[in-house]
This record gives C-alpha cells, sequence and structure tokens, in this order.
C-alpha cells in the first residue's frame, strides 16, 4: 500500500476544493497511488461519483468527511472523520444528515462531540492543529487537550484516533507538531501525516482563491478576506511527501496502514423498493395479479362470450408475466396507490407520461389514462424482458396538488424513509464569468459585456463560445484583464456551486433513508433531499419516483370547476369524444394560443399545413414538431401524403396495419420495433434493442443488427434486397423517431385543452389566466387573445373580482386581484373575505375603514385606484375621461381615508368606540363623505398606469386619440395589412406608396446568420400589430431614436413575407406625429361641450398664445354652440404649432367643456 491523502477536498465541497473526480483518479493513478480518502466539508455529495470511479480505476476508495464540531460555548474546531467499515460509513451518513437537518449556522453544518459519541461506532478520527483538541494543545496547554481528548474521543483512544500532521507553510504548523509528536507519545497515539489537499496542481492555487471568493462572496484585493488556504495544498507524491516528513516516517507509514484497515464496500445498482402491505395469505404476485385483473375488468367489462376482448386479456397476462419475473410488482402497485389517492382526493392526475402509457398493467391499475392497444403503444417500449432496468413512472400532478401527494407517500411509508433529490448547481459559462468577474473586483460593465458575447445555446462553453464568437476571441488575446479573467473561469467552469431540488424526484426508502445516503435541507426547512443526486441515489439502490408539476392539469382542473359553477354542468374529461368536429375545427384554424402544446408560431404553421382531422394527426403532430423530422423531410411527405399530393407506400404490404396512420411514413420509435418484428422476426424485446442500437448509431452494433435483421426477413420469406432497403430507411428515420407513447398521452391533453377552449371559452381562458398571475408578460398574450375570440372582459374591482380571474354569469371575464402588479395576496384576500361577510364596500371611506390596514398599505391601495379597482364605487364613471378625473379624486381622497380609517381603528382598539362620529356604523346606502376634488389625469397618465399595474391599456388605447389623425393620412390599416391575401406576382421594385400609422410597442436588434445587425420596430395602432424591418440607411435619415410610445409613421411598398406567410412592407422612411401634422395637417377644431364664458374663452387663448407661429402653425376653427346662438368662427390670422403639450394641457384643465380635434381635409 503506497502512503495514502486522508484529507482530500473535491468540487462538491463546494467553499472550497477545485478537484473534479475523474482528472483526479486519472492522476492517481499516474502517480501510482493506490488509495485514496474523499473528506469534503460536511457532506458526502460525491461519495458516489467516487466510490465508482475509484472502483473502475483500480483505486482503493476510502470514505470521509471534514466536520465541524461546536461546543456549548460556540467554539468551533474541524475534525477529520474516516469511516472504516460498512457500520462507520452508515454512521457517517447519520452524522452528515444531522449537521444539515438540526444544527445548521449561516447555511453550514455542524455536529456536536455527544452526537459523535452516540454514532462513534466503525469511524477513524484524525485530530489536526484545526481541532478542538489541536486548538486546545496549541493555546492551553498540554492538560487542557488531554482533559478534552479524554472527555469526548474515549471510545476511538485504543486504535481509532490519530493525530494529524502538515507542513503547508501556515502559521503554528512546526509549532503544532513539536506539540503534538509530545501529546501523541504521551497517549501513546499514533501520528498520520495529510496534505489538506485543494487542487491538484501548485499551479492552480490563485484559480482557488478565487473560487473560495466567490463562496464566500469575498474579493480577491480584499484586504480582510480570509486566507485560510496556501499553495502547498496540492496532490503531492508519495515521493513529495516522504521527503517533507522525511524526520517523521512513521507520519507516513501509519498513513499506509490505515488506508489498509479501512475498507467499505458498497452494493450498487440493486434497486430495492419499500415493502407494500398485501393481504394476509397472498404473495405480492398474487394481488398484484388479481389487482390488475379487477381493474381491467373495470375499464372494458367482466370477460363473457360476448365480451370476450381476448387480446386484452393475453395481453395483460403477457405483461404480468413478464413484471412478475422481473420482481416488479410492488414497484407498480406503489404507483397505482398514490395515484389512486391521489384521484380520490380530486387531485387531478396526467393521463400519462413517458413510455409508461404503452402498459395494458398501467392502464388496468389506473396509473394511466390512455388504453394504448387502439393506438398500438408497446409495453416491450416500457419493460423490456430482454434489457432488465427499472421501470420508470413519470407521473404528471396539477400544480396545486402535487405537494400534497408526496405528503401522503411522506406519511404512509414514513417520514426517515421518504425524501426528494438533491441536484447540484454547477458554473454554466456566463455565470462562471459573472462570478470570476465579481470575485476579481471588476466594474459591473466590463463583467457583463464579456457575459453578454457568451451565446444563449444550450450546453455552451466557454472554449466554444470563443470559437463562435469572434469579438470574445479577439478581446481574450487581445485584452489582459480579460484573458486573466477567462483564463481563471476557464479552470473553474462546470464545477459545482450549490445544491438544490431536484424538479420532480423522490426515493421511498425500504428502511430509513441514511442507509443509502446522507441527507440534506436548507436552513430553517425541514424539507429533506438526498446529498446523492438522482443518478447517484438510484446506483445507491433507492428507486426513483417522478412527481411532476404540470401546469396545463391546473388549468384543466379549474376550467372544469369554472364550468361547473358558472352552468351548473359537471364534465368528465376522461370521457370527452375524440372525434368533435368543432374542437378539429379550432385546431384547422390555428386559433391554439394557451392549447397545450400546439400554441408555439411554428406549431401553429404546422397545424395549418397539416389541417388534423383525427386524432392520429393530434399523436403524429406532437411527434413531428422537432428539428430532426422538421429538416429530413419527413414532415412534408406526411403533410404531402394525407392531402393526396403523394402516394402513400408501403415497403411491405404487410406494414399497412403499422404505417396506415401515418401515411407511410415512420414516426414512431413503437413503428421501428414493429417493423422489426413482422419483418426482421424479432421479438419486441429484441426490437427494443435494435431501436435503442439505432438511436446510438454504434457501428458495429448495427452491423451486428443488420444481420439479424436480413436473417429474420430471409426465413419468413421476405425480398432480400427490399428488406436492406427497409433497414436502411430504419436506421435513418430511427434518430427522429419519437415514442409514441409519451406523444399518444400528451396529444390527448391537448386535445382536452382544445376542446375546452372551443366549446367553454371564457371558462377555459379564465383558468388560463389564473395559472399565469406572476407572469405579466404572459398576461398580455391570453388578453389579446381573449379580445380576439370577443369574450367580455370586466376589469379589476374591489366589488366583483376575486384573487384569480372568474366568469360571471353573462360569460363575460372578471379580471383577478392576483394579477395586480405589486398588490400582494394577503391584502386580496383579507379585502375578499371582508366582502363576502359583509357586503360590498361602497365608497374609498367605507373601504378604507373595513379592510386590515395591516395587510394592506397605502401603496396596495394606491395599485388598486390605479389599475381602476375602485371605479365600480361610482357607477357613472364610464368614459375614460370620467374614469381620469375619478381616480384623481380618490388619489387625492386616499391620505385622509386612511388616516380616518386608522384613527377608528385606533379607537375600537382602546375600547373608546366610534366617539368622535367618525363613522357610523348603521347600513349606508349613501357615502358619507366627499371626495375631494383634483385636477384630472391625461388620458396618457391614466392608461399608462394601468399598463404599470396590469401589464397592458384597459380603458382605452393610448393611440384612440390620435385615431382620427391617423385614420385621416394612412393608406391601410394594419388589420388590412395583415389580412392581405399572397400576391401573384411578388415585386421588387422600389415602392413607397404604402402610409402606415402606429404606436411603437417595441424596437430591438438581432444579429443575423451572416453577423449582421437587423432592426426591427413593433408598431400597434389598438386592432392589430405589425413587426417591420428597417435598415441602416432609413435609420439614420430618419435622425432620432425610436423609443416606446411614440407615434410612428411607416411609408413603404408591399412585401410579401414568406416566413411567416404574411403581408409586410419594404420600409423606405420614417416619420413623427409632429412631421405630419406640419405637412398634412389643415386646421385644429374647437368645439365647446358645455356653455363656456368669455373668460374661459380668453384662458383657453391665452394658453394657446406661446404656440402661435403664423408660417407652420395650423388655423383655428373655433365652433360654438350655445342655448340661445352658435356659429363657426375661423381665426385666419391666428394660427398655432398643435404640439401635443399643449393640446394635453387644454384637455386635462377643460376636458368637461371643449373637444378639440386637427382637421386633415
Amino acid at each position: 500500500m503506497t502512503f495514502t491523502h486522508f484529507n482530500l477536498h473535491t468540487e462538491f465541497s463546494l467553499v472550497d476544493g477545485i478537484i473534479r473526480i475523474k482528472p483526479l483518479f486519472a492522476k492517481l493513478k499516474e502517480m501510482g497511488m493506490n488509495a485514496i480518502a474523499l473528506t469534503d466539508l460536511g457532506n458526502e455529495f460525491g461519495a458516489i461519483k467516487f466510490y465508482e470511479t475509484a472502483i473502475k480505476s483500480g483505486i482503493k476508495p476510502i470514505f470521509g468527511a471534514d466536520c465541524l464540531v461546536i461546543n456549548d460555548a460556540e467554539e468551533i474546531g474541524r475534525i477529520t472523520l474516516i469511516a472504516q467499515n460498512y457500520e462507520g460509513y452508515l454512521n457517517l451518513s447519520e452524522l452528515l444528515s444531522y449537521g444539515y437537518r438540526y444544527h445548521q449556522l449561516r447555511g453550514v453544518p455542524y455536529i456536536t462531540h455527544e452526537k459523535l459519541l452516540e454514532y462513534e461506532k466503525g469511524l477513524v478520527v484524525i485530530l489536526s492543529k484545526e481541532s478542538p483538541v489541536g486548538q486546545n494543545l496549541l493555546n492551553q496547554g498540554i492538560e487542557a487537550a488531554s482533559d478534552l481528548l479524554t472527555t469526548f474521543y474515549q471510545p476511538f483512544l485504543a486504535n481509532r484516533l490519530y493525530i494529524g500532521l502538515k507542513r503547508l507553510g501556515q502559521e503554528n504548523d512546526e509549532r503544532f507538531i513539536q506539540e503534538a509528536l509530545t501529546f501523541a507519545d504521551q497517549h501513546h497515539l499514533p501520528v498520520i501525516a495529510h496534505n489538506d489537499v485543494r487542487f491538484m496542481e501548485e499551479a492552480e492555487f490563485e484559480a482557488h482563491e478565487v473560487r473560495t471568493c466567490i463562496q464566500s462572496g469575498h474579493t480577491m484585493l480584499d484586504p480582510n478576506r480570509p486566507k485560510n488556504y496556501s499553495p502547498e495544498q496540492y496532490l503531492r507524491t508519495e515521493e513529495e511527501m516522504i521527503e517533507l516528513f522525511h524526520d517523521i516516517p512513521e507520519a507516513i507509514e501509519n498513513s499506509r496502514e490505515l488506508a489498509k484497515r479501512c475498507t467499505v464496500t458498497l452494493t450498487l445498482h440493486k434497486p430495492q423498493l419499500p415493502a407494500f402491505p398485501i393481504p394476509e395469505g397472498m404473495t405480492i404476485e398474487e394481488f398484484f395479479k388479481s389487482e390488475s385483473y379487477k381493474g381491467l375488468e373495470e375499464r372494458i367489462g367482466v370477460r363473457t362470450p360476448d365480451n370476450d376482448c381476448a387480446e386484452y386479456w393475453e395481453r395483460l397476462e403477457t405483461e404480468l408475466n413478464v413484471i412478475n419475473n422481473m420482481g416488479f410488482p410492488g414497484y407498480f402497485l406503489i404507483v397505482a396507490d398514490f395515484i389512486q389517492w391521489a384521484k380520490d382526493n380530486e387531485i387531478p392526475v396526467g393521463p400519462g407520461r413517458g413510455s409508461g402509457a404503452g402498459s395494458l398493467v398501467a392502464w388496468a391499475l389506473k396509473i394511466t389514462d390512455l388504453d394504448p392497444l387502439p393506438y398500438d403503444l408497446l409495453f416491450e417500449r416500457f419493460l423490456n424482458p430482454e434489457r432488465v432496468s427499472m421501470p420508470d413512472f413519470d407521473v404528471d400532478f396539477c400544480m396545486e396538488g402535487r405537494d400534497r401527494v408526496i405528503e401522503y407517500v411522506a406519511n404512509t411509508y414514513g417520514r426517515e424513509a421518504v425524501s426528494q433529490i438533491a441536484t447540484h448547481g454547477t458554473m454554466a459559462a456566463k455565470a462562471v464569468i459573472r462570478d470570476v468577474g465579481r470575485a476579481l473586483g471588476h466594474p459591473y460593465g466590463f463583467v457583463d459585456r464579456i457575459a453578454k458575447l457568451i451565446p444563449m445555446d444550450l450546453g455552451i462553453t466557454l472554449e466554444k463560445a470563443m470559437m463562435q464568437e469572434p469579438e470574445l476571441h479577439d478581446l481574450y488575446h487581445q485584452d489582459e484583464e480579460v484573458k486573466i479573467l477567462m483564463d481563471y473561469a476557464l479552470q473553474l467552469e462546470g464545477l459545482s456551486k450549490s445544491v438544490g431540488r431536484h424538479a420532480g424526484g423522490v426515493v421511498i426508502a425500504p428502511t430509513k433513508l441514511t442507509d443509502f445516503s446522507p441527507l440534506y435541507c436548507e436552513e430553517g426547512s425541514s424539507a429533506l433531499v438526498t446529498q446523492y443526486d438522482k443518478d447517484d441515489i438510484e446506483a445507491a439502490g433507492l428507486v426513483k419516483f417522478d412527481f411532476l408539476g404540470l401546469r396545463t392539469l391546473t388549468i384543466i382542473d379549474w376550467a372544469l370547476k369554472n364550468i361547473e359553477y358558472n352552468r351548473d354542468l359537471k364534465i368528465d374529461i376522461q370521457a370527452l369524444p375524440l372525434d368533435d368536429k368543432p374542437t378539429f375545427d379550432l385546431l384547422k384554424a390555428c386559433q391554439t394560443t394557451s392549447v397545450f402544446q400546439l400554441e408555439s408560431r411554428g406549431m401553429k404553421d404546422l397545424l395549418r399545413r397539416m389541417q388534423p382531422d383525427n386524432f392520429e394527426d393530434i399523436v403524429a403532430l406532437v411527434a413531428l414538431f422537432r428539428p430532426g423530422p422538421l429538416e429530413s423531410g419527413m414532415v412534408e411527405d406526411f403533410i404531402n401524403r394525407k392531402h393526396g399530393r403523394e402516394e402513400v407506400i408501403y415497403p411491405f404490404a404487410e406494414l399497412e396495419p403499422v404505417l396506415q396512420p401515418t401515411y407511410g411514413v415512420i414516426v414512431y420509435q413503437e413503428q421501428v420495433m414493429q417493423i422489426s418484428q413482422i419483418i426482421g422476426n424479432y421479438s419486441l424485446g429484441g426490437a427494443d434493442l435494435l431501436r435503442r442500437a439505432m438511436g446510438k448509431k454504434l457501428p458495429e452494433e448495427m452491423e451486428k443488427q443488420r444481420g439479424l435483421f436480413m436473417s429474420g426477413a430471409e426465413t419468413l420469406g421476405f425480398d432480400s434486397e427490399k428488406a436492406g432497403n427497409l433497414f436502411d430507411l430504419m436506421e435513418k428515420f430511427a434518430g427522429y423517431g419519437f415514442n409514441k407513447s409519451h406523444s399518444a398521452a400528451y396529444a390527448l391533453l391537448s386535445y382536452q385543452t382544445a376542446y375546452l377552449k372551443q366549446h367553454y371559452p371564457p371558462e377555459f381562458m379564465a383558468a388560463v389566466l389564473s395559472a399565469d398571475l406572476d407572469h405579466t408578460d404572459k398576461i398580455i398574450i391570453i388578453i389579446d387573445e381573449v379580445k380576439e375570440m370577443k369574450i367580455p372582459l370586466i376589469r379589476p374591482s374591489i366589488n366583483e373580482s376575486y384573487y384569480k380571474f372568474t366568469v360571471n354569469r353573462d360569460g363575460a371575464i372578471i379580471y383577478g386581484l392576483g394579477a395586480l402588479k405589486g398588490y400582494g395576496q394577503a391584502a386580496a384576500m383579507q379585502l375578499i373575505e371582508e366582502r363576502e361577510e359583509n357586503g360590498p364596500y361602497l365608497d374609498l371611506f367605507d373601504f378604507c375603514r373595513r379592510i386590515d390596514l395591516s395587510k394592506t398599505s397605502k401603496r396596495a391601495i394606491d395599485i388598486l385606484i390605479r389599475a381602476g379597482a375602485l371605479d365600480c364605487l361610482d357607477e357613472n364613471v364610464k368614459t375614460v375621461a370620467e374614469r381620469a378625473h375619478y381616480r384623481a379624486k380618490l388619489l387625492a381622497t386616499m391620505h385622509e381615508a386612511i388616516r380616518l380609517a386608522d384613527q377608528h381603528h385606533k379607537n375600537e382598539t382602546s375600547g373608546q368606540g366610534d366617539i368622535f362620529g367618525l363613522f357610523d356604523e348603521s347600513p349606508q346606502d349613501e357615502p358619507q363623505y366627499s371626495l375631494q376634488d383634483a385636477l384630472p389625469m391625461t388620458e396618457n397618465e391614466l392608461l399608462h398606469a394601468e399598463r404599470a399595474m396590469l401589464g397592458f391599456f384597459f380603458s382605452a388605447h393610448p393611440i384612440d386619440q390620435y385615431r382620427h389623425e391617423i385614420e385621416s393620412v394612412v393608406t391601410t390599416s394594419l388589420t388590412t395589412l395583415k389580412e392581405m391575401p399572397e400576391p401573384k406576382y411578388h415585386s421588387r421594385g422600389h415602392d413607397d406608396s404604402v402610409l402606415i400609422g402606429g404606436l411603437v410597442t417595441a424596437y430591438y436588434t438581432r444579429i443575423s446568420k451572416a453577423g449582421n445587425k437587423m432592426h426591427f420596430v413593433v408598431i400597434d395602432d389598438g386592432r392589430s400589430r405589425a413587426e417591420l424591418r428597417l435598415f441602416e440607411d432609413t435609420l439614420e435619415s430618419f435622425g432620432r431614436y425610436i423609443e416606446p410610445d411614440m407615434i410612428l409613421f411607416i411609408r413603404g411598398g408591399y412585401n410579401w413575407d414568406s416566413f411567416n406567410n404574411s403581408m409586410t412592407l419594404r420600409v423606405s422612411s420614417l416619420h413623427t406625429l409632429e412631421e405630419i401634422r406640419e405637412t398634412h395637417a389643415k386646421y385644429l377644431l374647437i368645439e365647446n361641450s358645455q356653455t363656456i364664458n368669455a373668460e374661459m374663452t380668453r384662458q383657453i387663448f391665452r394658453k394657446m398664445q406661446p404656440y402661435q407661429n403664423s408660417e407652420k402653425g395650423l388655423q383655428i376653427v373655433f365652433k360654438y354652440t350655445g342655448k340661445q346662438s352658435s356659429g363657426v368662427l375661423q381665426m385666419e390670422n391666428f394660427k398655432i404649432i398643435p404640439n401635443d403639450e399643449l393640446l394635453i394641457s387644454l384637455k386635462q384643465q377643460y376636458h368637461e367643456h371643449i373637444r378639440l380635434m386637427i382637421g386633415y381635409n
């Protein structure tokens, strides 16, 4: 046995350590070392990876951990624990779990000496300079150290305690060695040399320092940052360690002896399921069979001569035999149990997910809800008797109910046996640049510039980014600071940085979890996760169950509840007819916004071309909408054959039943398996192995499979040349083939959401909106769809709205208070509860008095007012101008109303009652107080306040006040442009005959594949939107910045956009509203709506005086209508520039008296 390092931190130590496990063992082999200990700080996150890599490398793995020990005085020391045997491994697991579960301080786990003594068996302790004993030895002397040793380490003293020595060039290293040698000799304790290894090469010290700064939040330049490491903490060779401790040779020899004493053997990749309770007198196989038969009878009826369904019962028997022979009945029963519990407790469960939908047993046990036989879904795709592996059901639950199901499982199998699974977050390319930049103390802008040069591609690395992005490559080679940052980032990229929780993975242990993995939890939380990630926990023997939250199930559930409440109609979503023509009409019309899986622009285009008219088409649609099929020509073949533009050809007539649903195109993996069975004489199990081999494209394996296929085809008498061509075709498309079981189950959800949207639009769209309360950007898109569907939308209202979006009896959607930006759930729920208990709110004062002001802040009331939620308090408020004035008065009065309400609550609390008569407690039909008058909001102020609170303009569109002007000059509307058909001839000549106008909602640039910058503007005329490309010369001619919310006119010529399949413009010039007014407007009309006196007229003209301009101004036309007289005054000598600031000011101040209009004819 060689010298063995007994203190080594890998990347999984998180706070320090940059050693990656695979390179570590490559280095150890190169160095000739035959054992190594893993001692990450307070955890075993990487233990299974460490163990498996060690075994493959022929190096002995030793389990351990550095643990922080804390006493009652909160004095902290660090000790190293080593597992001597399997019992020690389990006890180490218990101690590490204890640290996270019960003794975290600021996220760092600690253990106590008392807990160490409780779990001491099978553990070896190494006490070094940083240990409590080491600190006492240095600071208080041998006697104090001896007292601590005999008090807390007595069970280890016989032969399980070592004094650790190291020479790292750090303070007190040599002093400790001298004291420790005397101390060890006095207590007859062995000493052991170690090097506190944190990195592989000495040159990596600086990168390690950066890593520690990232974790601690310090910068490298901070004079106060902790400096706990030295360049000496690299992976030294045996020769280097012998040389370093040449004067204490026993310290080296003891490491060899300890390595011999420590042996832990793990049994990996052997699944262990918890016991499922079964009736007395039955084996689990018998009970499983009985439940499956009973379930199938519930699905298809009792088997009789008139209802034979032989293929079902034969398939069931086949599956049962495979499952029982493979030893998995318990797995199926466990899954069926928690799914049934969910259904019994009204928690929606998905119809299936992944290959599990291909199992008839799963359908019989109600694990899935899609009959696999009509759709040729194969059991062998899920569980192959010729390739033994654990079944894996991914189960979708409603987002709201998922945690309740996990809670049920924890209560059923015991909280010590159930947990979720850890994920280990790594430093990806962009993140590591930002982390290193911060640690080096660079300004945000400097780092941000570099990070933004890294492409957003999935799985991008820094090395790939430098190859793809020339600017990043040049910066690296030309800027020294960028090079330093990048070099550190390259060393740290991909290292583990944090611990999270797997989205849906849950493990159930047959005993307590710590028999399989140490546990982790966040500080202050009781939610347990295994320290091992999903791959390692399965290797350790635990079976993973995926409890996934699917938003679509929540939407369906809420929609069904809306329908039941609103229409007194209870719908069984599983019993919908799958041939409903109106539903397919909706799909053909591409009206699939908010329809599960079918709402993207690309999917809508595929729907338009495919025109699905049966459920199998939807299944295929889901399978085909992926890069491989779209790029390979499969999709075009499918569409052309479906619509009769190409002949449907089958390679062999015998394959028609298999390929007929997809018009002769191989779309699914299951079809590859069936073809192999029918033509190549494969078993379905063997066919699954072929499918996997084709997916991996291994040349040797493919040659072997080709031989088997050709031999089978010859045995069955098929033409060998045609069979060879068929194998080539299968090999080509197998890589694109999709799992039909998954596609069919998810297609069912797509169909269900489309059905609900078609037949119950307000209830369905209210559910969709409620599912995105926190995502304003998504709500805007859905609101657009609601308007397109002509569903009435009622503004937020303190007297009608609930937290979620709801539907009234008239079929109108009522805006949910939960969607108001910045307005909290607690305030909303209290508002609703009070209204439900004591009736509608009467006025602002009544509202402030009745709500809980400790939950509803002034800011929250301000949000409600600006969102229009208090408009309901005055039924006479109808127009935008009236709303602008009313909300201004509410805002002006709000502080007084809150003051009175606050005083009222204080009086009640003190027992004085309302002695000052602030509020009359008797029922009121009329408001008790009047609102303070105030200058009205401008229309823009009102609309932009609504957008700030709701995400969009509700009461009107800002363009409405300019609509007359725009329509007077444009040659076409955006709606007309959008609806234009494709012209027969595409003109490429110069044309600028078209003028459109609208409000700028977005302006952005993109980089083309050729590396050119492209500019785009999105304009909105309140009825439609258009995205238009702008060229550099057009922008230069325009000469100003394009800003959101400006009115922009665009001149150009018609241009067909073949990518988006719609008409657009080839833009030639841009114009502001002011420019259009200057070139096209004729006059400004001022018309009274109420009687105005001479003084008010003078005030109006005084306001216009500064804008007078006889050359560029517009003529004033004053139209007066009174009780006794009327007339029109054209003022040729008084012309003004129609500046928006002036017009808005006049409208705001005199909105009740005058109307303004710019005339263009």
